[in-house]
């Protein structure tokens, strides 16, 4: 690892350098985008251009100046002596680690990266366009193959390799994220814009982030016609190979076990008390009253990130899962006071 600066980088600075990015990913030629996302597909066959745009589209979300302003100005972010911070960083979907990458740098420690070898071009090009608005940064964030001399962790994984990191990094100060997935409920009164809004947060990325919707909560009379009519238009999901190879498979499944299910060839429902379904499969749960939701969700919050709907339970508007606010931290867990505590 890198001896890194410590070069006097104000958080006033650090806001505007952000806000500048924000406006650069804005600004993106045509061009220039195709490439990296023609390059960041190549890398990761999942990453294709409209995923890659709906990332960059979040990021630029994240950015802009009011919103880093309203974000920051309740915490201390002048450390007295910045420290390392290593970030595991899942390769899920395009620069899912960004947040965690905008936290660790603008609370005004030094970054080190530990990127999944699925999500490497789009970060080294953001960290780039950083150094370049601003060069004292390049010896501020690198990118690493071990985090053993990082005076604090964040890592983000699945199950199992949070009871790795947990034991690994145990006697340092930390965040471990495991698994998450997100729901949404139903009631039958949703209109068709709702639904089509739903669809966003079931098909963006194929279904592969923590915030996309894997399971929803509806009524017993729940009309699955008009449901999935309102979904039509994501058919074109299926024409992505690797997410058919995974469509085929479940199906296969279902049919070899004669399990009970919905097939709209492109997208398979099933009924199932689990929250977090494969890749093509939505599962579905009933729900009798308020009452009885309220419980199905308590039982599974520790592994929901949003909820998604019209109804007073829910977290966020159909639609809207894939563009939290800047403030809205991944598990619930309040990266920047996490930062502010060493």
């Amino acid at each position: 690892m890198q001896v890194m600066s410590n070069q006097k980088i104000t958080l006033n600075q650090r806001t505007e350098i952000f806000a500048a990015l924000g406006n650069r990913i804005d600004n993106i030629t045509d061009h220039e985008f195709y490439e990296l996302a023609r390059r960041a597909q190549n890398e990761n066959n999942w990453f294709t251009e409209q995923s890659v745009k709906k990332a960059f589209k979040g990021i630029g979300h994240l950015l802009k100046k009011n919103s880093l302003q309203n974000w920051i100005e309740n915490y201390e972010l002048e450390p007295i002596t910045p420290k390392v911070v290593g970030v595991v960083m899942a390769g899920n979907i395009p620069a899912v680690g960004f947040h965690d990458l905008l936290s660790v740098v603008i609370s005004g420690h030094h970054l080190a990266i530990k990127a999944s070898s699925n999500d490497e071009v789009l970060l080294k090009w953001i960290v780039q366009e950083l150094i370049e608005l601003e060069p004292a940064l390049s010896s501020r964030i690198t990118f690493e193959d071990r985090l053993n001399k990082v005076d604090a962790i964040i890592a983000t994984g699945s199950d199992n390799s949070a009871r790795y990191f947990e034991y690994y990094f145990s006697k340092k100060p930390h965040i471990i994220r495991k698994n998450r997935t997100s729901c949404a409920i139903l009631d039958g009164n949703e209109s068709t814009e709702d639904i089509k809004n739903l669809g966003h947060d079931i098909f963006a990325y194929y279904g592969l982030g923590c915030r996309n919707v894997s399971k929803i909560y509806v009524p017993r009379n729940f009309d699955f016609i008009k449901f999935l009519d309102g979904l039509q238009s994501f058919e074109g999901v299926i024409d992505h190979h690797k997410y058919k190879n995974n469509y085929d498979y479940n199906k296969s499944i279902y049919l070899v076990n004669s399990e009970p299910h919905l097939d709209t060839g492109y997208l398979l429902l099933k009924e199932s008390e689990d929250l977090v379904s494969p890749i093509s499969v939505i599962y579905y749960e009933y729900f009798n009253n308020k009452k009885h939701l309220d419980e199905l969700l308590n039982q599974n919050q520790e592994k929901i990130q949003c909820v998604v709907g019209n109804s007073a339970l829910a977290t966020v508007p159909f639609g809207d899962a894939q563009f939290p606010d800047i403030w809205d931290y991944a598990d619930g867990v309040d990266t920047l006071s996490f930062l502010c505590s060493f």
